[in-house]
């Protein structure tokens, strides 16, 4: 019973994972940044009211909600999408607190909404994500300093500021059961797939016209021994990574395995926003090694000091800010994440 109350106090005082998490938050919001920037020259074409699809008919076939459908104005169209823009950019650097994050989520739903032709995959994973970012402190971390923050921040009772932390946990937490989700039914899939069980799929895949890479893909096709191997290793890796994160050793190795595999993914076959959305997850099992990286930046940086690089506020009921900022100096070491 005492290792249980421990536990639960370790989880209900100390947040984990909280640069990791600032990262999932940073690079999602560079994500949403690159895709309203991309086609920024063709966005009217693509994306406006007198586009390829018109407004009336976006509105006919759209089953959920979208920004994009309260006026067929062009100024207004303008207006919304170069605020999509401003909200990412605020998200990627760390402004605006999770009312920010909450604002960018609504606009890039409804953009992703707007012109589902160009989505990848990485759209479905960032809807469940961003909400859960909502319950963490992911500003904590690669975020500028706002004043705003901290004056609000001295309005919020103490007792409503101590519940940060448990919720900062319960958000990390979700956020790790979504990816190992993702991964565990993503394998399941493909094992019951003829191609993915006799070992020949990633020859079919790498020839597809959409995904194939232009003098680097017939490297692997055509090379019988890297078709299984890279068939019956992904099969593999998939639904075992939820074993390697569950053990502390392995959970970084793991980790960056599955970096390595969507950066593979983003090279070979184009699918650069769903790749680095799966990357934006996979930091959380990261956090621990790249606190550590962090500390080794500070100390050969001249004239910076030291702090302890795994740290948590030592008082969660003063340390937080409503954006979820910290106000004072970590202090005390973070939770494991599992």
């Amino acid at each position: 019973m005492k290792s249980i109350t421990d536990r639960l106090d370790v989880w209900s005082l100390r947040p984990a994972a909280v640069t990791g998490v600032s990262g999932t938050r940073a690079l999602l919001g560079f994500v949403g940044l690159m895709y309203y920037v991309s086609p920024y020259q063709e966005r009217n074409y693509l994306f406006g009211p007198d586009g390829v699809l018109p407004h009336e008919d976006f509105k006919a076939q759209l089953t959920g909600f979208s920004l994009y459908t309260l006026s067929a104005s062009p100024w207004y169209f303008q207006l919304v999408y170069h605020l999509g823009i401003a909200a990412a950019l605020a998200v990627m650097l760390g402004v605006g607190g999770r009312p920010g994050l909450a604002v960018h989520w609504a606009l890039l739903w409804s953009v992703y909404q707007r012109q589902p032709g160009l989505l990848d995959g990485g759209d479905n994973l960032a809807y469940v994500v961003i909400p859960f970012l909502l319950l963490t402190r992911c500003y904590d971390r690669f975020a500028l300093p706002t004043g705003l923050a901290s004056r609000l921040a001295r309005r919020v009772p103490g007792h409503l500021r101590a519940l940060s932390v448990p919720f900062h946990n319960l958000g990390v937490l979700m956020v790790a059961a979504q990816i190992c989700l993702v991964y565990v039914v993503s394998g399941l899939y493909k094992v019951m797939g003829e191609e993915w069980q006799d070992g020949t799929a990633l020859f079919y895949i790498m020839r597809v016209a959409e995904f194939e890479l232009p003098g680097w893909s017939h490297l692997v096709y055509e090379n019988d021994l890297l078709v299984v191997l890279g068939t019956y290793g992904t099969v593999a890796f998939l639904v075992y990574f939820p074993m390697g994160v569950l053990v502390p050793a392995l959970r970084p190795w793991a980790a960056a395995a599955s970096i390595c595999f969507h950066l593979s993914i983003a090279f070979f076959m184009g699918l650069t926003g769903f790749a680095l959305t799966m990357i934006a997850c996979d930091l959380v099992f990261l956090s621990g090694a790249l606190d550590r990286a962090l500390m080794w930046l500070r100390e050969r940086l001249p004239g910076s000091r030291t702090p302890p690089a795994d740290s948590a506020p030592a008082d969660p009921a003063t340390a937080e800010r409503p954006g979820g900022e910290n106000t004072t100096q970590p202090t005390a070491p973070q939770a494991e994440l599992v």
